[in-house]
This record gives structure tokens, C-alpha cells and sequence, in this order.
């Protein structure tokens, strides 16, 4: 049989979320790759491949990826029968305000983390073993520290203390904005090479400065710039901007609670060593000293030690200086970002317009993606699509696209630009498909593993045969999914109060990243940035 392929070993398991729930279907082993279907509690799925925390999976006629640790070898629903259940009893989460107890899938700290349990949350405790105890939470079994749980919930006394308690910042950077055309270089000096050139007036995440030069965040690449270049004001334009209130008949309180209810994510970068552990060699660098030292996910030694212990002579970067709960001082450190388990006050930070709303960039997640930006098509073509590649000189396309659409131009210039590279990406460029050359310029279809044949496909089954054709009708799709289920903003796209406010649960959510509509706005403040005339639209939110 040398001439046979041996069928690839599968296994069959079961989606194992909280009732009422459902567990997401996604293109790619990201949170921020495209969703192809919404798996129900007690789904079989027929499993390819576990790769760390995802799993290759078959759900129907759709191939994907999802969280393992939401998977389990038997439908969670199904009868037992005759067997005799298993005594249990309830206890609760007590750690620290702002802190979280890891739950691992073997009583040991080199057990893979499944979950992370937030302050007051209510487990089953199945079996004890020394330290260690079995539970299951959030329809996750696995093992905790026993001596982080109690009888009683920490917070029943003082019910509304933990929603006042101080809410972390979204990352450990600041916005500032280019004064000048500026040279973003690989390294912090002039005879490094150059990335690429700012526009005077470009919005930088920037994350540390030292000796005249900043290491800066733009687009997703990160370089260096001089700090005699960047301020903190936004520049002032001729921009009219346009707020508009939009209530809801929920508290943001009663909003976050709806959202735990479906494992919200992070990736904040909350990662501390204590200051004995380092020898600085700058305000801003320092070694390791002193033996090996473990890293905590918050300052103090109650909270809990995340990757592995950092070794003497380690160089790190130290982000800021806080007291612990312990009494020492500690840093928090840059440290590789790992996907977690959202506490509930790091929800209500992203949730809250009020912490968004007077920053010119943040607040674009507010800005009404159906809302016409009123853009002159010369002036797109000179100051934003001149040098990108195939949609240079493209704008007439773009107008023409929004307004049969009712689609914000900039959302989808800034979306073309991505997908495509600023132009110069396969699809984009054309791609030969039964004999045709068609075009793709949103990566419309283009996903399961062949993007480029499976986005000419997609062109080709639509007759995008010209840039043009590729540009306006490739902007239907996008207007029919979110923005045409009434989640036009980007907030509503991550967040859709408008649901969770009728119906009381959390559905048609584009991420599980909690800062995921946070992190879309730069490109297209960016893009307003190079114009001078324009319209803003903000639809924002208001809680009870």
C-alpha cells in the first residue's frame, strides 16, 4: 500500500461551556482571526490536533480552531445513570483584590494553567491532596492551592467594594504624537536603519524613553524615534467631530457580569520581580542578581509565579516601579504576553466609555462605522493612497464603495490597507483563477489554511475582475455581517451592549481580546491624521 497515505488520527470530543454559553469557531489560532461558527454546550467536534492551547477541529462541514480547555472526552450533559455521585462540597476563591488563582490540570505548578479564577468565584471542590485540591470551575476540572479557598465569599460582606476597587490601565504605554516627519529607526541611534517615515502629527504608543530616544509602537511595528520629535497634544485639525449619546437600560456593572459569563481574554503584560532580585544599569534596564528569581503576576509574594524563574545575569526591562502588599518595592517588568482568563475589573476598564472617550485616538472605537467621513477624492489619493501599491489613485473606488455601502471611508481604507499590505499583497495585485485575473482587496474568503486560492476563489465566484470591481463590491460583505446587525462601531462589534441589554447574554462578538477594539483605532486616527477636512461621528454608550 506505499501508494496510500495513512488517514490522519482523529478523536472525538465534546464542547464543555457554561450553559447558555457557546464556544467559538475561529479561521486561525488567534482571537483575532475571523469566527465561522458558535459552537453550543455538548457539540461534537471531531479533533485534528492540539497545539497548545488550541485545538484543530471539525464542527458540521467547517474545519477550525478553538480552545481546547473547552473541550472534554464526554457530552457534559449526558446521563450518568445509575452511578453514585460524587460527594462535594463549595468553596470560594479568596486572593487578593485584583489578583487570581490558576487553575492547572495536575496538582503541581508545572501543570498547564486551564484557567484563571478571579477573587470570590464559586468552585466545586471534589478531593484534597496535600496542598493541592481537585476542583471544577467554569465547567473546567483541574487543581488549585487549597489554601486559597474559602467557605464563604470573601466579598459578601462588602458586595460593592470590589467594583470600586482602582482598575488597571489597558497597557504599560502612553500616546504621543509626532511633531514633525520623522525617521523610525531599528535601533535608538541616527545610523540605524530606517523602518520607515512618519508623517508629522502620527500617534505612537510609546513605551520607554532614555537618552533622547523613544522606543515607540506604530502599525504594528516597533522602532525607535527621538524624543525631541513627539508631544503629548494631538495636533488641532479642521475636522468637525460629532457626539451622539446612546443609553442602555443596564448598569456597566451588570454589563461586565454578563461578559464573564464567556471567558473575556487578556494579554496585559502584568509581570513583576522584586527589586532586590535586580541591579539596574539604567532608570530603565537592569540584571538579575542574586540567584534565580520567579516572576509574579502582580507585586507581592501572595500573587502567583508565572513562566518560568528568571536567571542571574538576565537582562530586563523595567516598565515601572509600585510598593507590594508584602512591603517591598517591586518592578514590573517587560515579559512575553500570555493569553489569560480577564479578571472582571480589567472587563469594566474596556467597557467604560468614560476611560476612552476625551483621548482623540481611543475614542475612534466610538466612531460610527455607517457614518459618511465626506472626503474629497483628490485629496485621498495625494495624502493617503499615493504610494500603496495597487490602490494608489484608488480613492473614486473607496467613495464609490462607502456610499452604496453606508460604510465610514477611512474604516475601509484602513481596512484594505491592512489586509493588503498598502497594496502590495497577492490578491490585491490579481491572481490567475480559470483563466481570469480577479482581485481581493479585504482578504475576503481568503482563510482555511490556501488564503491565496481560497481569495481568488471568492473573487472569482463574484466577478471581481478590476481593482475597482474588487474594491466596491468586496465592501458589501463587510457592510452585511456586524455592521449590518447594528454593531457599527468597533465597540459594538467587540462588545454588542445592545444585545446583552435585551436579552441579558453576551452573543456576535467579533473577539475574546478585551482590549481588541482599543487596539484598532491607531490606523485610523493615522489616516484622519493626513487629512485636513473631514467628519467624525461617535456614537457613545451611557450606563445606568
Amino acid at each position: 500500500n506505499a501508494g496510500t497515505s495513512t488517514p490522519a488520527k482523529t478523536t472525538t470530543k465534546y464542547v464543555n461551556v457554561d450553559k447558555g454559553s457557546h464556544l467559538i469557531l475561529r479561521s486561525k489560532t488567534s482571537t483575532s482571526s475571523s469566527i465561522l461558527a458558535s459552537l453550543p454546550r455538548g457539540e461534537k467536534v471531531t479533533v485534528y490536533s492540539i497545539s497548545g492551547a488550541w485545538a484543530k477541529v471539525k464542527a458540521g462541514n467547517k474545519t477550525g480552531y478553538v480552545h481546547a480547555s473547552f473541550l472534554t472526552n464526554s457530552n457534559p450533559d449526558s446521563n450518568a445513570g445509575t452511578s453514585t455521585p460524587v460527594q462535594t462540597t463549595t468553596k470560594y476563591v479568596n486572593v487578593d483584590k485584583g489578583s487570581h488563582l490558576v487553575l492547572r490540570s495536575k496538582a503541581s505548578r508545572s501543570g498547564k494553567i486551564l484557567a484563571s479564577l478571579q477573587r470570590g468565584e464559586k468552585v466545586t471542590v471534589y478531593t484534597a491532596s496535600g496542598p493541592w485540591v481537585k476542583v471544577k470551575a467554569r465547567g473546567i476540572t483541574g487543581y488549585v492551592l487549597a489554601s486559597y479557598l474559602s467557605n464563604a465569599d470573601p466579598d459578601a460582606s462588602t458586595a460593592d467594594d470590589s467594583n470600586n476597587s482602582s482598575e488597571p490601565t489597558p497597557d504599560s504605554t502612553v500616546t504621543k504624537y509626532t511633531t514633525a516627519d520623522l525617521n523610525l529607526r531599528k535601533g535608538p541611534s541616527k545610523s540605524a536603519s530606517v523602518i520607515e517615515v512618519l508623517d508629522k502629527g502620527t500617534a505612537v504608543k510609546v513605551y520607554s524613553e532614555e537618552d533622547g530616544w523613544a522606543k515607540v509602537e506604530i502599525g504594528g511595528k516597533i522602532g525607535y524615534v527621538s524624543t525631541n520629535y513627539l508631544t503629548s497634544a494631538a495636533k488641532q485639525s479642521n475636522g468637525k467631530v460629532t457626539s451622539i449619546v446612546k443609553k442602555y437600560d443596564l448598569s456597566l456593572d451588570e454589563l461586565a457580569n454578563i461578559q464573564m459569563k464567556v471567558s473575556p481574554q487578556t494579554d496585559t503584560n502584568e509581570r513583576y520581580i522584586r527589586s532586590d532580585a535586580i541591579k539596574l544599569t539604567s532608570h530603565t534596564t537592569g540584571v538579575v542578581q542574586n540567584g534565580n528569581w520567579h516572576i509574579r503576576d502582580g507585586a507581592g509574594t501572595k500573587n502567583h509565579e508565572v513562566g518560568e524563574t528568571l536567571k542571574e545575569g538576565t537582562k530586563v526591562t523595567i516598565l515601572s516601579t509600585v510598593k507590594g502588599n508584602d512591603g517591598y518595592t517591586w518592578y514590573q517588568i517587560s515579559y512575553n504576553k500570555a493569553w489569560k482568563n480577564a479578571t472582571k475589573n480589567e472587563v469594566k476598564y474596556y467597557l467604560n466609555p468614560n476611560n476612552f472617550v476625551s483621548d482623540p485616538v481611543r475614542s475612534l472605537q466610538f466612531l460610527k462605522l455607517t457614518s459618511t467621513a465626506n472626503l474629497n477624492a483628490t485629496e485621498v489619493n495625494q495624502k493617503i493612497l499615493a504610494g500603496k501599491g495597487i490602490l494608489a489613485g484608488k480613492a473614486s473606488a473607496f467613495l464609490t464603495a462607502a456610499k452604496q455601502n453606508g460604510i465610514n471611508e477611512i474604516y475601509l481604507i484602513a481596512h484594505a490597507l491592512l489586509e493588503t499590505g498598502n497594496g502590495t499583497s497577492q490578491l490585491a495585485n490579481g491572481v490567475k483563477y480559470n483563466g481570469k485575473t480577479v482581485y481581493n482587496m479585504y482578504g475576503t474568503g481568503a482563510n482555511d489554511g490556501n488564503a491565496v486560492q481560497n481569495g481568488a476563489r471568492y473573487a472569482y465566484q463574484h466577478g471581481w475582475t478590476t481593482p475597482e470591481a474588487a474594491i466596491i463590491g468586496g465592501a458589501k460583505f463587510i457592510s452585511s455581517n456586524y455592521l449590518g446587525a447594528g454593531q457599527d462601531t468597533l465597540y459594538k462589534m467587540r462588545w454588542n451592549p445592545d444585545v446583552a441589554a435585551t436579552y441579558g447574554y453576551a452573543s456576535h462578538q467579533y473577539a475574546t481580546d478585551i482590549g481588541w477594539a482599543y487596539k484598532q483605532v491607531d490606523e485610523i486616527y493615522n489616516l484622519y491624521n493626513l487629512l485636513d477636512n473631514y467628519n467624525i461621528t461617535l456614537e457613545v454608550p451611557s450606563y445606568q
